[in-house]
């Protein structure tokens, strides 16, 4: 997917997705060797082997934004096995409100299709699919500013400095986000065997952003990225015999990210081609009835080849001239043509078991190697990321990230009662993160300066998760989680780590009653006390005093109360209409995000009021 910064997104409209998992221990390998915490699997509507044709058309409206949205499917099935399915989607709003004023230019456009036919039988069969999302999405204005004074104005005050009326229109700075994705998939079951699986990918994603620009240019976006990726996979699963699984496979990738030199800007994410190579294999051993033991191995090749370049002032004062000398191509008065490629090798492995101690609970253990080398963004950033509102650099001495995961997980399940307790301990060598640094001014306002930066770090947590039926129409449930982390070079706690959260909600469900159902959720999000104090000093060159920006503190704990109800009228045989009301943040708090980069200058949403209606046929 993109590597052009910490806050994209997948490419894909939830919409389009079914089922989404997450997976953990050894099946992680199957997916590549660099995901440290886990992979996030999404899923279509599942195959029905029967003659039949179903939809759904959702249409939603909100108060916060004036926003509204539609989607529609279609579903084709037939008992031969061939199926056709299709989904199309449209969302709009103008600005977004916190509780006390407007946030202005946050409106959002959203275009979203994709189509997916294909013959599933148990022997074999196809899979041909299609989606395509295109976003504008605006940058909230009064992140983009004129000078340090109003930085520190703006971190220091309770509202933006830049408040106007409700607008529908989508301005500068703004983001429009392009994806394609084409995949075909191949399967085909041997008998005493097991399954063989094919497939390959295509992605083309395209990121401009606009920035406040006059003249010619204002219409000219200050970054133009366009990352085109081809895969291809070959799995193989041995599963004839149920007491021992066996899964294997190989992976190549390339990647060519183009950064548009007509911006006049200097590029964000340079040009790049990128290879990846992958092959991996894993396994399930049934002991007994109450043990299972897997293990897994992956090794990756990932080679990037980059054209970048870098000012001279900047290449010395990294020391790159000292180290990197032999990358330089080309030169000119002011900047370095560089040409720097750069291979990991990567092992990365799993291993653990599942033991079931009686009919209601049961222990995973599981300990997991992962190497991830770093990606583009990480080595190359090197200028003004809008969404953020901060330029950011990148350091091309970067190792890899290698990391050691010991997880363990209790649950107990009955009837009434269901209890998930999971704790970890990460030890990571070479944890790649990203922290403010100094303030930069240039000819497009005052923007932090943000360095990304390597050392060795430890990451631990608890999350447990209990539901409890109180009767027969009432249920309550409880999700809490912990997490801590440390620069073990320094001493210092992890920027950006979650303080403990706990989310409480209590349901009420009557199926007699039109299926009615009701739901009333507490978040609560203690204030994060442990945080690394990269606070800065800036001279005002008018007065000679110094000040501080006090970029690090994290905002106050906050407390947000949500509503949830709905329920479903049965138009006919075929045809229902579900009709859900929600309420999000009822009582209108005032509250500012940690995880938020866009925390300095404004709150969070205030109340929004969901109506929805979901038409079955």
């Amino acid at each position: 997917d993109q590597e052009w910064g910490i806050d994209h997104a997948p490419n894909i409209d939830i919409n389009s997705v079914n089922q989404i998992s997450v997976i953990k221990g050894s099946g992680v390998l199957q997916y590549g060797g660099d995901a440290v915490g886990g992979v996030i699997i999404l899923k279509p509507n599942r195959n029905i082997k029967s003659d039949t044709l179903f939809g759904k058309t959702i249409i939603g409206g909100q108060t916060n934004g004036r926003g509204y949205n539609i989607t529609s499917s279609l579903n084709k099935y037939y008992s031969t096995g061939w199926f056709a399915n299709f989904q199309a989607s449209y969302k709009r709003n103008g600005d977004f409100k916190s509780p006390d004023y407007n946030l202005t230019n946050t409106g959002l456009e959203s275009k979203s299709a994709a189509v997916r036919f294909g013959k599933n039988k148990f022997e074999s069969g196809y899979e041909l699919y299609y989606s395509y999302l295109d976003n504008e999405i605006g940058i909230l204005r009064t992140s983009h500013i004129g000078n340090l004074f109003d930085f520190r104005r703006a971190i220091n005050s309770s509202q933006p400095i830049v408040i106007e009326d409700f607008n529908n229109s989508i301005n500068v700075p703004k983001q429009d986000i392009k994806h394609h994705l084409i995949k075909a998939n191949y399967y085909k079951r041997f008998e005493n065997f097991g399954k063989i699986n094919l497939q390959y990918d295509y992605q083309n994603n395209r990121r401009k952003e606009f920035d406040v620009r006059i003249g010619d240019r204002r219409n000219i976006p200050a970054v133009d990225l366009t990352l085109q990726t081809h895969t291809i996979l070959a799995d193989v699963s041995l599963d004839s015999n149920l007491e021992q699984r066996v899964n294997f496979g190989i992976l190549g990738r390339y990647q060519d990210n183009f950064a548009n030199p007509d911006t006049g800007v200097r590029r964000l994410i340079p040009d790049y081609d990128k290879y990846d190579f992958g092959i991996y294999t894993t396994s399930e051993w049934q002991i007994n009835d109450n043990l299972t033991i897997d293990a897994g191995i992956r090794y990756d090749f990932n080679r990037i080849d980059a054209k970048k370049f870098y000012l001279k002032s900047r290449w010395e004062e990294n020391g790159y001239d000292e180290i990197f000398s032999d990358i330089i191509i080309d030169e000119f008065p002011t900047q370095f043509l560089t040409n720097p490629k750069f291979d990991y090798h990567n092992i990365s492995a799993s291993f653990g078991g599942k033991y079931t101690i009686d009919e209601h609970s049961q222990m995973i253990l599981n300990y997991s190697l992962a190497s991830r080398p770093p990606n583009a963004s990480e080595l190359f950033s090197d200028g003004l990321h809008h969404a953020l509102a901060r330029i950011e650099i990148g350091d091309i001495r970067f190792n890899k990230e290698i990391a050691n995961r010991i997880a363990s997980s209790y649950s107990y399940n009955n009837s009434r009662f269901n209890l998930l307790v999971e704790v970890f301990y990460n030890r990571i060598k070479d944890y790649i993160y990203l922290r403010p640094f100094e303030d930069n001014l240039d000819n497009r306002g005052a923007f932090g300066l943000w360095l990304y930066k390597q050392t060795n770090a430890e990451l631990f947590g608890i999350d447990t998760n209990v539901t409890f039926e109180i009767t027969k129409n009432f249920e309550w449930q409880n999700k809490s989680s912990l997490i801590k982390g440390y620069d073990i070079k320094t001493d210092l706690p992890l920027i950006n780590i979650p303080a403990f959260n706990s989310v409480n909600q209590i349901m009420y469900k009557n199926e007699d009653w039109l299926n009615f159902s009701a739901s009333l959720k507490s978040e609560l999000f203690f204030e994060q006390k442990e945080f690394p104090n990269f606070n800065y000093e800036v001279l005002d060159q008018f007065t000679g005093e110094r000040f501080e920006i006090d970029i690090s503190s994290p905002p106050q704990g906050f407390h947000l109360i949500h509503f949830y109800s709905e329920l479903t009228l049965k138009m006919n045989k075929r045809t229902s209409l579900n009709i859900g009301l929600g309420v999000n943040n009822v009582f209108n708090t005032s509250y500012r995000n940690y995880l938020n980069s866009l925390r300095y200058f404004a709150d969070e949403l205030g109340r929004n009021i969901i109506l929805q209606l979901k038409l079955n046929y």
